[in-house]
């Protein structure tokens, strides 16, 4: 189903199979984005925390429940095996000291950049693969698929936050 773009905005049904076929092709690329040869503790949704920690934190348990969207007891577990991995550190919220925040420390915040960086290359060595009009195509693309993602809410559906 590749139907032909050429007028000069898109009908939403257009819009729609666009939306559709970005979806599928971002899908088949999150696999090799996730992909952690490194380290085998390092599952998605710890992966997600700890980057939610580095572009949000220091941030109480409660709220990092709410931004990656799941159960604040699955997340207090996890909480206490990124503490365990030494990858965060607990400190008490200057708002209030009944209150634990949780950010992620230095050997954290390493683990997260360099997980990046291997994930950027795996991706870097994908483009070389593909033609040159591919990549010159993937590159005229970025500051669409920026615009969509600046689009995208600061805090999940449901948060109540801006």
């Amino acid at each position: 189903m590749t139907s032909s773009f050429n007028s000069d905005t898109f009908d939403s049904e257009q819009s729609a199979e666009l939306a559709e076929r970005l979806r599928a092709a971002i899908q088949q690329l999150l696999p090799e984005l996730r992909a952690q040869g490194m380290q085998s503790q390092l599952t998605p949704s710890r992966l997600a925390a700890l980057a939610a920690l580095s572009a949000h934190g220091p941030l109480r348990i409660s709220e990092l429940a709410t931004r990656m969207g799941i159960a604040l007891s699955t997340v207090s577990r996890m909480v206490d095996l990124l503490d365990g991995f030494g990858w965060i550190q607990r400190e008490a919220d200057p708002k209030d000291q009944r209150a634990t925040l949780i950010a992620l420390n230095d050997t954290g915040q390493a683990l997260l950049d360099s997980t990046r960086r291997q994930a950027a290359t795996r991706l870097a060595e994908r483009i070389d693969q593909l033609s040159a009009d591919h990549q010159h195509s993937l590159h005229d693309a970025l500051p669409a698929l920026e615009a969509l993602s600046a689009q995208l809410p600061a805090e999940p559906p449901g948060t109540g936050r801006r």
